[in-house]
């Protein structure tokens, strides 16, 4: 895999360079869409193990533990923040609109979305990756040929498999992961196709358990960011200084461990702040 430093020297020394102004924001609330003494973090409402609204209300999931620690290195406590429902459609404006301050929700950072947005992070490197049932033989993308394959519609994870590694393999569309995961337990489909990351988080569930694999074929790499409005650099190196945090006293590990772990997912170590693996 290749390495793409984002900011030369400056990414190398990111942390310390705004520990100063980092430390300073647990005694002061950023103003903007944080609303005084609120914080308004877009995250996802429908990935287990990512981003989840419980019926509760509560949410859970590794996308939320990483925006409450970032969020309380910027000065909230956790009864100060807001999560939003931010869609994949939507991310971009809704920072554009100033409706969150940041967006933590599966978030890959490319060259077209920084056109738009700025990022801190990458905060986890995940890969594109196939689901299957324990019992499987595929092993391989090209086992494909003959299977059913399944992704949301709208997705080009299974049309890239279907159009370079396996021509013959059958596609399925619905229109969520929760449909693909209940088509793979009941047999409809033999694979499903997303984010390692957004695989592991389903399979982990405790309705699953044991009941799934990943194949471990790292398709793509996907650097997960935290989205920044476009310009608002104070807030990414406070961000990026807040990552490098989360790291170095363990809790990044810890929220990898707990949101991911009943699934068996082998993650990649934790990214440098700055640095993208092409």
């Amino acid at each position: 895999m290749k390495l793409r430093k984002v900011t030369a020297a400056a990414s190398v020394a990111l942390a310390l360079a705004v520990t100063a102004t980092a430390c300073g924001s647990d005694n002061k609330h950023d103003s903007g869409s944080s609303g005084g003494n609120k914080i308004k973090v877009g995250i996802k409402f429908d990935q287990p193990g990512l981003g989840l609204k419980e019926p509760s209300g509560s949410f859970s999931g590794f996308d939320v533990d990483v925006a409450t620690y970032v969020a309380k290195q910027l000065g909230y406590k956790p009864d100060q923040i807001e999560f939003v429902e931010t869609k994949s459609a939507d991310r971009e404006n809704a920072l554009a609109r100033g409706d969150v301050k940041f967006i933590a929700a599966t978030y890959s950072i490319t060259d077209e979305r920084k056109q738009k947005v700025d990022f801190a992070g990458p905060y986890l490197l995940a890969h594109q990756d196939l689901l299957v049932k324990s019992n499987s033989d595929i092993s391989k993308a090209t086992d494909l040929n003959g299977k059913k394959l399944c992704s949301v519609t709208g997705s080009t994870s299974a049309q890239n498999i279907h159009d370079t590694i396996a021509p013959k393999a059958n596609l399925r569309e619905y229109s969520g992961y929760s449909e693909c995961i209940a088509g793979l337990q009941s047999g409809a489909v033999d694979a499903v196709t997303t984010d390692d990351s957004i695989l592991a988080g389903f399979a982990a569930q405790d309705k699953y358990k044991n009941q799934f694999k990943l194949a471990g074929l790292k398709l793509s790499n996907e650097n997960y960011g935290i989205g920044v409005k476009k310009g608002d650099a104070t807030t990414v190196k406070k961000i990026n200084y807040a990552l490098a945090k989360m790291v170095s006293d363990g809790s990044w590990q810890k929220a990898v461990d707990k949101n991911f772990g009943p699934a068996n997912y082998k993650n990649e170590p934790a990214p440098k702040t700055g640095v993208i693996v092409k």
